[in-house]
């Protein structure tokens, strides 16, 4: 999913001119954009390729951003060579393969999510680019929330006791709303709702978002989930064009945390009204917190000390935040793989995996 954040303010020199970065761009659709304009944007790194095995696209894309040399194969890049990593924006599906390509041949790699379709798949590219002693990374992107950031903070410093409860929910609305566009004629939403085209529907897409957040601001890992998916009718015969509409468009999840605590995850995107927020409570023994990320705007509240007998919510400051983009760079420099990283990635898709084999077996599916 397309997400606008601010583009990054330069950095002072101290901080990112120790040494050049090279980056390859890797598939060049809409998010291809957004990893452009903030690598960009970050002193000392030079976008110096893109590949796409769409010859228009990828002009377009280059000539816009000003990207010398282009490539239609992966194969084609890697025997060039004159780069030091690849932000890898290619549709999930392919994201196995060419990363472990990259990975073979020497190369840092910077990961759109989901890291794979699968967590066997992630697992194996997590396990290889450890054994290479390159840096992986996944671009979580909400990460970027420093409300996100302040609320663990605070959850690790003790601020609101043990956890007890949490409550998460991902809220879009595309297939109600045009404000992205009409999924209905448009193939970058289409392939969302096919599972032959690779999708996982709203679980694979948005669902390893909200998992994250939910995993992540309660700093809890889950032992159990209980889950349920939800496929709408929204077509005749449930097909347009090419595209079987069959991927799911909304899930529930029960989950249970290894600390003992228990919480619900949900996520649609028939959410009317809601563009893209994010929105996590974590309830603990004595406080509580409320974390949301609304369409490229954050906010934090808690209700913490007396204020617990009144029910009294506060707004909590916060300061900025680096972006994912940013970390991968100092990562890179540093030759030590920051969070999220690709195992980050893959036990988050575990919990998938889980969730959609207890949709299939109706039953409690625990995390091993």
């Amino acid at each position: 999913m397309m997400l606008v954040f601010a583009r990054p303010q330069r950095q002072p020199e101290t901080e990112f001119m120790e040494e050049k970065m090279r980056l390859l761009i890797l598939g060049t659709g809409g998010m291809a954009n957004q990893h452009a304009a903030h690598f960009k944007a970050i002193e000392g790194v030079s976008v110096v390729g893109g590949v796409d095995v769409v010859p228009e696209r990828l002009a377009a894309f280059c000539t816009e951003h000003g990207i010398a040399n282009r490539f239609t194969t992966l194969e084609e890049a890697l025997a060039w060579g004159e780069f030091d990593a690849v932000a890898n924006v290619t549709p999930d599906r392919i994201h196995h393969p060419t990363t472990l390509q990259a990975i073979a041949a020497g190369k840092h790699v910077f990961c759109e999510k989901p890291l794979a379709t699968d967590a066997v798949k992630a697992m194996e590219m997590t396990e290889a680019i450890e054994r290479a002693g390159k840096v992986g990374m996944v671009n979580l992107t909400y990460r970027n929330s420093p409300a996100l950031q302040k609320g663990r903070q605070m959850v690790l410093a003790g601020e609101i006791g043990a956890v007890r409860h949490v409550e998460a929910s991902h809220l879009q609305s595309w297939l109600v709303g045009r404000h992205w566009g009409d999924w209905k004629s448009e193939s970058k939403w289409l392939w969302r709702l096919s599972k032959k085209h690779g999708s996982n529907g709203a679980l694979g897409d948005i669902g390893i978002h909200i998992v994250d957040f939910a995993s992540y601001g309660s700093g809890l890992d889950i032992a159990h989930v209980f889950a349920r998916l939800k496929t709408f009718d929204k077509a005749p015969d449930h097909r347009i064009g090419e595209y079987d509409l069959d991927a799911n468009d909304s899930f529930t999840m029960n989950v249970d945390f290894t600390n003992g605590a228990i919480g619900t995850i949900q996520a649609t995107r028939t959410a009317a009204g809601q563009m893209d927020q994010l929105r996590l409570r974590v309830y603990g023994e004595t406080g509580s917190l409320e974390m949301i990320y609304d369409t490229g705007k954050s906010s934090l509240r808690a209700c913490l000390g007396e204020d617990v007998h009144t029910a009294t919510w506060r707004e909590v400051p916060f300061d900025p935040v680096e972006t994912n983009y940013q970390r991968f760079v100092q990562a890179v420099r540093a030759g030590k793989t920051q969070e999220p990283s690709f195992r980050r990635a893959a036990n988050i898709q575990k919990v998938l995996d889980k969730a959609l084999a207890s949709d299939l077996s109706h039953a409690d599916e625990a995390l091993t």
